[in-house]
């Protein structure tokens, strides 16, 4: 089968090759899916470059263990195991991998039933592919981990990527006061979408504005944990949906820490992949919530599209054909 493949760590245009890989097999417990669209995460620019080097323990010392990055898909199941009993042949899915099988920069791919959702009719290949990772950070941080509540003040760093064009949507829904940071390019579409405020980052520091907010939802964790606090509320709450290891363990600290002097709430999110997201496909389905997509775009342009990706250029999902090319 045609994939994405990489041997070793480096600048995507230069270790990513599209080459010939083996079919994958799938066992009793497992469905074989055909591939039709896939996107571009945090994952894949990891596992592609290495960095940061701590990744390198989860990924490979050396090199990649798995030379196929992709983790969201959408496609057609060609063959089910024995055991399978949710799913049949000709069945329309699609899902967030992670917590079974990488490699969905490929045509194929065995994945356990957890690993998938029915596909609406009503919602096309390339659509549902930008849904279940994305979405259910954004829909999860905001509806489990906090509560959004209506005419809430809120934050979104990184608000023109993929999870944060989903909050925005999230929060217009309930009239909140939205505050987005990204790049100055991505200002006009953040605008377009909700926000009521823009920020940008290479010129702004928003801790250090004076504002505050009851939720900041961060999707980069790029500040020095303890600042976020100056930006809450007296009982606002921080989540943050991602960030390098090192930053993470800081929040995760400073985060029990604080809670020996302030109300305020430094929160990690704790992905259920392909879980709770029925409220949020209603949204989709009925055109509550929009898909913010970045392409579709071709296979062949895969290893552009992660370095793309990479330096934050991207607006929204940054999905890929993999079928019919």
């Amino acid at each position: 089968m045609k994939a994405l493949l990489t041997e070793k760590y480096g600048h995507p245009e230069e270790v990513l090759r599209i080459g010939e890989a083996p079919k994958p097999v799938p066992s009793p417990n497992e469905v074989l899916v055909r591939i039709k669209a896939t996107t571009v995460n945090d994952y894949d620019w990891s596992l592609v470059t290495g960095k940061p080097y701590l990744y390198r323990l989860i990924f490979g010392l050396k090199r990649p263990k798995n030379p196929i990055p992709g983790m969201e898909m959408s496609g057609i199941i060609e063959e089910v195991g024995a055991d399978i009993r949710s799913f049949k042949v000709g069945d329309e899915v699609f899902g967030d991998t992670s917590d079974s099988n990488f490699g969905t920069f490929a045509e194929y791919i065995c994945l356990p039933e957890k690993s998938l959702l029915h596909k609406p009719k009503e919602i096309s290949f390339e659509q549902a592919a930008s849904i279940p990772h994305a979405s259910a950070l954004a829909y999860q941080s905001l509806t489990r981990t906090v509560t959004l509540q209506e005419g809430q003040k809120i934050l979104i760093n990184g608000a023109g990527g993929g999870v944060g064009s989903v909050a925005i949507q999230l929060a217009k829904q309930l009239n909140c006061e939205i505050t987005g940071v990204d790049s100055k390019e991505k200002h006009p579409t953040m605008q377009e979408m909700g926000c009521h405020h823009v920020t940008d980052y290479r010129t702004s520091n928003f801790t250090r504005l004076g504002e505050q907010y009851d939720i900041i939802l961060d999707c980069k964790s790029n500040k020095p944990a303890l600042t976020y606090l100056r930006a809450l509320k007296p009982q606002g709450t921080y989540v943050t949906v991602g960030g390098t290891p090192a930053k993470l363990i800081a929040l995760l600290f400073w985060g029990q820490v604080s809670k020996l002097f302030t109300k305020k709430r430094l929160k990690i999110l704790a992905l259920k992949p392909n879980q709770h997201l029925d409220g949020l496909m209603e949204m989709y389905k009925t055109g509550k919530v929009l898909y913010t997509i970045d392409g579709p775009h071709k296979f062949k342009d895969a290893p552009r599209l992660i370095q793309y990706f990479g330096e934050g250029r991207h607006e929204g999902k940054v999905v890929v054909r993999v079928g019919g090319e």
